[in-house]
């Protein structure tokens, strides 16, 4: 069989499965557990680079297979996965593409032009990266479940339009040429406690609106 197969990319094979599976749960009208998916698919971004490198002897074909195979997942997980959950959402007039559009195509343009920057650096240097030039498309595993929050005290309707509009919003920060710190171990740790309170805050939401 073509490809490279060991333990990792692993982690990256489940982020895609998550969005598979939370594209189920949008167009079941299941946002929480859609935005659960989401959250879950930034949980297995943040350790498959630790991951990958933790095998010493990999070839320079299985760096560049991780790295093309990671920004392959990001792009259906982070570029087309949060798009899909707008569209479930009743956003499927014909102008709503535009911003469909705006976010997708802002994200494969990050993410192809990160692929040729850092194989470029990655020959230069194996320093780790310090900055983002602008935002990573991972952010929306986080900037998407925090919006969907307000519904805690605005009406759903209301957040959803939030929701869609910051589609276009996020869409233009993925290209806009900006530093962003990239954060280490303790940072990756207090994202997950954030998605974790975020979590939280969606579920007790969601079952207080059922038992209205």
């Amino acid at each position: 069989m073509i490809g490279f197969y060991n333990y990792t990319v692993i982690l990256t094979y489940m982020s895609l499965l998550s969005a598979l599976l939370g594209t189920h749960f949008a167009f079941s009208q299941n946002y929480v557990l859609a935005l659960f998916c989401l959250m879950m698919c930034g949980f297995f971004d943040s350790f498959d680079g630790i991951v990958a490198r933790s095998k010493k002897d990999r070839t320079d074909e299985e760096k560049k297979f991780g790295i093309q195979i990671d920004s392959l997942v990001d792009l259906v997980s982070f570029g087309v996965f949060p798009a899909l959950i707008a569209y479930s959402m009743g956003f499927t007039e014909p102008w709503c593409f535009l911003l469909f559009a705006i976010y997708t195509l802002g994200a494969v343009i990050r993410l192809g032009y990160f692929n040729v920057v850092e194989e470029t650096r990655q020959q230069q240097t194996t320093e780790k990266r310090k900055f983002y030039q602008g935002l990573p498309v991972t952010s929306s595993s986080l900037i998407f479940p925090m919006i969907y929050c307000l519904t805690v005290w605005f009406p759903i309707h209301v957040v959803q339009q939030i929701y869609f509009f910051g589609l276009g919003v996020v869409g233009f920060l993925f290209v806009l040429d900006f530093k962003v710190p990239k954060p280490g171990l303790k940072g990756i740790l207090a994202m997950i406690g954030a998605g974790a309170i975020l979590l939280a805050v969606l579920v007790i939401n969601g079952y207080v609106r059922m038992g209205r």
